[in-house]
C-alpha cells in the first residue's frame, strides 16, 4: 500500500506542533511525518518526531557525521520511548559553525552500525539523482543496500520522465519514497538548476499551480509502482500546496 509522508522543518517546538496538528486536521492522506536534522535549528530530528507520535508514523533524519562511532547512539532511547521504528540516514553536510564536532563517517557507516546495533529499526538511505552520474549513484545505492538499507527517500524530482528512468534502474522490490518539493520563485528555480543541477521539463514554471499538478502526478506514479510519496513544502503553507491532493 502506498504511504504518503510530509516533511516538516523543526524551526521551533511550537511551530512544529502546530504544523503537525494542521496536517492531522486537513490532510487525511498523510500517514507519515519526516523531520530533517538541520544544524541551524536546535531541535533535533528525533525529538521533533516524538511530537508526531502516535498520530503518525515518524521518520527522523540522522546525519552520519554527527555521531561518534565509539560512543552509544544518543537518539536510540527516545526512538524506543515513542515507538519510532524507521529512520532516514544521510551523510550530512559540514556544519556552518566549524567549531561543531563532526566525525569521518558517511551514510554507509551509520547504516551498517544501525543494522548491527538496532536491528529492529527500518533504515532508509537517500537517493540523489543530480549529484553524480547514473552509474555512480546506482553503485552508491547498492553499497547502501549491502550495508542494510531497506529502501530510499529521493531528493525532489520535477520531471516524470527522469522519475521513470530511476524507477527502472533500481532493483526489483526496492522500497522507494519518491520526493517532490515546491518551487515558487525564479530565484529558487535558478538555484535548483545552477546549484543542484536539477532536471526540469520545458513546461515547468515556478507557480503554485504547476507544483500542485506535479505533486498529483507524482502521487499517481507512486501508486502505480506500489511505492510511496514524499512531499517537502518549502516557503508555502502545507495545505496550500497539498490540500485537495492528499
Amino acid at each position: 500500500m502506498t504511504r504518503v509522508s510530509v516533511e516538516l522543518v523543526p524551526r521551533s517546538r511550537s511551530g512544529l506542533r502546530a504544523e503537525i496538528a494542521e496536517v492531522a486536521g486537513a490532510l487525511g492522506g498523510v500517514d507519515t511525518v519526516n523531520v530533517p536534522d538541520l544544524t541551524r535549528y536546535s531541535l533535533r530530528s528525533w525529538v521533533g518526531c516524538g511530537f508526531a507520535r502516535p498520530g503518525f508514523a515518524a521518520i527522523p533524519h540522522l546525519r552520519a557525521v554527527d555521531f561518534n562511532p565509539r560512543e552509544p547512539l544518543p537518539f536510540l532511547p527516545l526512538l524506543e520511548e515513542h515507538g519510532i521504528r524507521e529512520v532516514l540516514v544521510v551523510t550530512g553536510d559540514a556544519p556552518i559553525d566549524m567549531s561543531a564536532k563532526v566525525y569521518d563517517q558517511d551514510a554507509v557507516d551509520l547504516i551498517r552500525r544501525l543494522t548491527r546495533d538496532a536491528p529492529h529499526l527500518r533504515v532508509y538511505a537517500g537517493l540523489d539523482p543530480y549529484r553524480q552520474s547514473f552509474v555512480r549513484e546506482r553503485d552508491y545505492l547498492e553499497r547502501k543496500l549491502d550495508a542494510g538499507a531497506a529502501g530510499f527517500f529521493t531528493q525532489p524530482f520535477f520531471d516524470l520522465r527522469l522519475l521513470d528512468t530511476w524507477a527502472d534502474l533500481l532493483p526489483d522490490g526496492t522500497d522507494v519514497w519518491w520526493g517532490a518539493t515546491s518551487i515558487l520563485t525564479e530565484a529558487s528555480f535558478n538555484y535548483w538548476r545552477a546549484r543542484n543541477h536539477a532536471v526540469f521539463p520545458r513546461t515547468f514554471t515556478p507557480t503554485l499551480d504547476c507544483n500542485r499538478v506535479f505533486a498529483r502526478d507524482l502521487l499517481t506514479f507512486a501508486r502505480q509502482r506500489q511505492h510511496h510519496a514524499y512531499f517537502m513544502p518549502v516557503k508555502v503553507n502545507v495545505l496550500e500546496y497539498l490540500g485537495g491532493i492528499l
